[in-house]
């Protein structure tokens, strides 16, 4: 009923996080999307814009990835259903809310290929003994990149479980004052022997950082 009933109206859930202050489960034109109060966490634009990443790396040599910033679980979905990606994907988020949102309202299953993590971002990257071969950062608290993600000591800890042929997705929807810390990003990045790409107003609005590791 509700999915029907969406395509004349929105309809809107509301629940309380600690870290997400209000989320939204909203069934829209028949689909259900995760937000905040001003931005989508899952299953609406966010899911486009980093679809449109995958699309620009080299999927077929990846062997595992790392989701840092889980969200309702769309970036899993897109890749199963629409890459045919059945290797190994780990998903970390901080928010316990969310993680039973993505079970629960979005279906998301945990299998032999798919572990959910409910730990901060630093921490799971300082006490993983992995390496990966692809790694998607899509941490948001609502619009906003937290700052700890913007800075070296963060990007120095992902690069220490990068796999030899590491490349990352970093959705950085960085507003004109922050371009600075994304160039600090990239610059880092380069000195660390990876090749960068960044790409602007995916899908009218974020901007995104495509790195691949330079083979030695």
């Amino acid at each position: 009923m509700k999915r029907l009933l969406s395509y004349f109206y929105p309809i809107t859930k509301k629940i309380k996080s600690k870290y997400s202050d209000t989320l939204e489960i909203t069934w829209y034109n028949g689909k259900k999307h995760l937000n905040t109060k001003n931005a989508n966490y899952s299953y609406g634009s966010l899911q486009q814009i980093l679809k449109f990443g995958l699309k620009q790396i080299q999927l077929k040599t990846v062997e595992n990835i790392l989701v840092l910033g889980l969200g309702g679980g769309s970036v899993i979905e897109t890749l199963r259903k629409d890459f045919n990606f059945k290797k190994q994907i780990f998903g970390v988020d901080i928010d316990p809310v969310i993680i039973d949102l993505a079970k629960e309202e979005f279906s998301l299953k945990t299998d032999q290929n798919l572990k959910i993590i409910c730990q901060d971002a630093v921490k799971f990257l300082e006490e993983t003994q992995l390496n990966f071969d692809l790694i998607i950062l899509d941490i948001f608290i609502d619009t906003k990149v937290p700052n700890f993600v913007l800075a070296n000591n963060f990007w120095a800890a992902i690069i220490k479980t990068a796999s030899v042929k590491n490349q990352i997705i970093f959705n950085a929807a960085l507003h004109q004052n922050n371009d600075q810390k994304l160039a600090g990003i990239i610059s880092f990045l380069n000195q660390n022997k990876y090749k960068t790409e960044t790409l602007n107003k995916v899908n009218g609005t974020n901007t995104l950082l495509i790195a691949q590791r330079k083979h030695l």
